[in-house]
């Protein structure tokens, strides 16, 4: 199966689709920068939702960010800023993923094992779907507090970060390498 998914973003890593896909995901990451981020963190006296602390966060912070949201900022958080990521995730892993792709063709004559780092976009939006979830059950269960789904989905937050990082540091890389080649062919 990973063969095939492997041989389906070879196939599909043109230019074109990199680009439009690039167009949708920068549009729908631009609008929660933009829009349902600022409207939830209105709410929040100074405090990062928990999508944006990239480092992690522990049940009192938590506690502490829900309670200061008040009943408006969790209802902008849950009904506002969750579910425009909860397209994000999926739009992340096939464009990066697909982007990775197109690079690593034009960056790697023969990719071999390596060419499954073009998943690791992928395993991002997977932690930032787990993420969700974990806010989600955390809002609703509000202002019951489970230390579990607060450490799980703390973990999740993480993983998402790290491999978001991990992807980011391949994309430079990868573009690197492109550009050494191309310098080094033009002398």
């Amino acid at each position: 199966m990973i063969k095939r998914i492997l041989n389906f973003l070879d196939k599909n890593a043109s230019g074109k689709n990199v680009i439009l896909l690039l167009v949708v995901t920068l549009a729908v990451y631009g609008f929660m920068l933009a829009y349902t981020i600022p409207n939830a963190m209105h709410y929040a006296g100074g405090l990062k939702l928990l999508d944006m602390q990239p480092t992690g966060y522990n049940i009192e912070y938590v506690r502490n960010l829900f309670d200061t949201l008040g009943e408006p900022g969790r209802e902008a958080y849950l009904y506002g800023q969750i579910p425009i990521d909860m397209v994000y995730p999926s739009l992340f892993a096939i464009t990066y993923s697909l982007l990775l792709a197109f690079l690593f063709k034009r960056a790697f004559k023969q990719t071999g094992n390596f060419g499954y780092l073009i998943f690791i976009p992928v395993l991002g939006g997977l932690f930032d779907y787990l993420e969700n979830i974990g806010i989600i059950i955390m809002l609703l269960i509000y202002p019951d507090f489970s230390r579990f789904m607060a450490v799980t989905t703390n973990i999740f937050s993480v993983l998402k970060s790290l491999f978001t990082t991990i992807f980011f540091i391949l994309l430079l890389t990868a573009i690197i390498v492109i550009l050494v080649k191309r310098f080094r062919r033009s002398n």
